[in-house]
């Protein structure tokens, strides 16, 4: 009888043996992971990318000024309409970017490379004809108002003046801008 309880026992065991569900090493499940956070990498990095038609972070953008010093242009140049950007270091060597342009009234205006709501994403404006657009958020401000609205997601102004044919941004204006970059 010991015998018999005893391969019965046996037979037992092995069925339970047999359905136990085998064990994953896990690569599998970390592949599909791996694959995942690449997908998800790839698309955070095409959601904010700059355009490649923004002229903002090229490294062709000149620094127009030795650092902390006023910065003078001639304004003739800006008779195109286009907007020209400028890299620019405080006396603390803090670098900002900014651009000038006249725009279709004939007013040459000035305005830092970023927005009061968009700017922690550094990706600052490009032009679009008579238009400046937000390469974060892609509102659209017209070339008229820069200067003229500030706040929200507008161009933050830089205060200019223009006298004997030259554009001046005084070094003081263009270190309010330091909060933005």
């Amino acid at each position: 009888m010991s015998r018999h309880y005893h391969s019965s026992h046996r037979h037992k065991r092995r069925v339970l043996i047999v359905n136990e569900p085998q064990r994953s090493t896990g690569a599998p499940a970390a592949l599909l992971l791996g694959v995942g956070f690449l997908f998800l990498g790839t698309l955070i990095f095409m959601l904010f990318r700059v355009p490649s038609s923004s002229a903002t972070f090229s490294s062709s953008v000149p620094e127009v000024a030795a650092p902390g010093a006023d910065v003078v242009l001639d304004a003739a140049q800006f008779d195109d309409g286009q907007a020209r950007f400028y890299r620019y270091a405080t006396a603390e060597g803090r670098e900002l970017r900014f651009f000038v342009m006249q725009s279709s009234d004939g007013v040459v205006r000035a305005a830092f490379d970023a927005c009061g709501e968009c700017f922690r994403s550094r990706r600052g404006y490009r032009q679009s004809g008579d238009l400046m657009v937000c390469n974060a958020c892609r509102k659209r401000f017209p070339s008229t108002q820069i200067n003229v609205v500030k706040g929200g997601c507008n161009p933050v102004p830089i205060d200019r003046e223009v006298q004997d044919g030259r554009i001046v941004l005084r070094a003081a204006a263009l270190a309010q801008g330091t909060t933005f970059f």
